[in-house]
């Protein structure tokens, strides 16, 4: 049990009625977790208020509420219940949370990533880095969270406040050392991470993306959110080859002289940490990048499991802040050289006649990073299979629409997660953007259902195709109509390699 002014120590609030010796059982913001000796944080969402539940809440003995406005509830209720007011119950969940697990992530190094791409790719190079070294290390991000062998599926790339500050709690008492985390816009928006303080954060890049309804107003509101990793970080690691650097370092309000500051990139020399010289390589036991990496007393050769180089970037990123950390160039070398990541660039599935791989590439740059990268290995052709999320800007589907048009070979235009949109509608604005874009009619088809037109792909592969199935990577499930089922890319490709063997069409 905690008491409520201990929860508040870090919380700025006016303290409406009752008493903040009252003893605290748990931290609640979902009405469903409500009992006795709860206190319920009514963080306001997009689309509904929690203020409204305050009666029910306290029918279901529930005697401490953290509030943002005084309701006729409230005034009416205020006599047999604490109330707490403040100006941002989202903050105020996330600082109570924090005090509530014991500053968990005091315990650890932190290290948080934020950046439109490669987020999810640079934390587990990170990961296996620091693994490779002896050091014991968490992991929070869009795959979900990974404490030693356990998994722990999550909603959100930054998951909300309280369950992000149990994680934490978990790793300290599993005996991690380090945490690592991808610090999404929305995290910072929806303040998921008030109050946390980072020994090294990392900036990669930043490009038009996650505008839109349920996201961010505008570009500038985006940049924003992502500026908020700088001032929050001990030391910040930013990639000198970003575009809008001008812009971030402004809306932090701080400057790149600052001496938190540690630059790394490709182009140029005046960076603290570059990669130079490379080079893909594709042998049959290894298939990727070989690359120069430069830092403070270090000159190596380094072998990279993933090709292109936006992830370059990222092994560099990775290799520049865990050199600062102390990690030994040695260990660095060989986690590099074995990363695998679910879903990003990878090989599921290769025969006489085909190569398939799956990767997240889910909007217009990072589809065209891919396509240009898998030209690298000189296919006979790239084939792409894609659809666009639901309940998104536009936007998206247009540039990927776009993108198919100009770099890609063949096209299977299909469903990705429409939500609560028509599938349909959604490949129109995608078929749309291909023809206007100089697609031709007889490099492309429709193909609704996802698992269809996967086995598409693979029943009409010519020798030499490359198929990419992309916008989904690691996901395990599609959300259609609101409701998510199970849904594995990985898992159809096989299964269609499987049947397609059966009939002997592929040796």
């Amino acid at each position: 049990m905690h008491k409520l002014k201990e929860l508040c120590a870090e919380l700025q609030y006016e303290l409406i009625s009752g008493d903040t010796d009252a003893e605290i059982s748990d931290i609640v913001y979902d009405s469903r977790k409500i009992r006795p000796g709860t206190a319920f944080v009514c963080m306001e969402g997009s689309r509904f208020d929690p203020h409204k539940l305050i009666p029910e809440a306290f029918e279901r003995g529930c005697r401490v509420f953290v509030i943002s406005k005084l309701t006729e509830d409230v005034k009416r209720l205020s006599s047999e219940a604490t109330f707490i007011r403040c100006e941002d119950t989202r903050a105020a969940l996330s600082l109570m949370s924090q005090a509530y697990f014991d500053y968990p992530a005091g315990k650890l190094k932190l290290i948080g990533i934020t950046g439109t791409k490669g987020k999810t790719t640079t934390a587990y190079m990170i990961k296996a880095i620091l693994e490779a070294s002896g050091r014991k290390t968490g992991l929070i991000g869009t795959v979900g969270c990974e404490i030693g062998k356990e998994f722990y599926p999550t909603r959100n790339t930054t998951p909300e406040s309280y369950e992000l500050q149990k994680y934490f709690a978990m790793m300290a008492e599993q005996g991690c050392t380090h945490a690592v985390m991808e610090c999404s816009s929305q995290g910072f928006k929806l303040r998921r991470v008030e109050g946390l303080r980072f020994d090294a954060g990392i900036f990669l890049n930043i490009s038009p993306d996650h505008i839109g309804p349920g996201e961010h107003r505008d570009f500038e509101e985006y940049l924003w959110c992502k500026s908020r990793l700088l001032p929050a970080s001990e030391v910040c690691f930013y990639n000198r080859d970003s575009e809008h650097l001008a812009e971030l370092f402004e809306l932090a309000g701080l400057s790149p002289k600052d001496q938190r500051f540690r630059s790394f990139g490709i182009a140029g020399d005046d960076v603290d940490y570059r990669a130079s010289d490379i080079d893909y390589v594709s042998e049959s036991d290894f298939i990727g990048v070989s690359f120069s990496f430069h830092g403070p007393g270090i000159s190596e050769k380094l072998r990279l499991s993933m090709p292109g180089d936006y992830n370059v970037i990222n092994a560099l990123a990775a290799a520049s802040v865990c050199s600062y950390l102390g990690v030994d160039i040695s260990d660095i070398r060989s986690a590099l050289s074995r990363v695998n990541i679910s879903g990003r660039t990878e090989e599921v599935y290769r025969d006489k006649v085909m190569r398939v791989i799956v990767d997240y590439a889910h909007n217009e740059e990072s589809m065209r990073s891919l396509i240009m990268t898998l030209r690298n290995f000189r296919p006979e052709r790239i084939a792409v299979v894609f659809g666009c999320g639901g309940d998104r800007s536009v936007e998206r589907r247009i540039g990927m629409g776009r993108e198919a048009a100009i770099h890609a070979d063949f096209t299977v235009m299909t469903t990705d997660n429409p939500r609560t949109e028509d599938p349909v509608s959604i490949i129109d604005d995608i078929e749309k953007a291909y023809l206007e874009a100089g697609g031709r009619k007889d490099r492309y088809v429709r193909v609704t259902d996802r698992r269809e037109a996967i086995r598409y792909a693979m029943e009409n592969a010519l020798p030499g195709d490359l198929i990419a199935v992309i916008g989904k990577g690691h996901e395990q499930y599609q959300e259609i109509n609101g409701v998510r089922t199970h849904f594995s890319d990985q898992e159809e490709i096989l299964k269609a390699a499987e049947e397609i063997r059966g009939r002997g069409d592929r040796a």
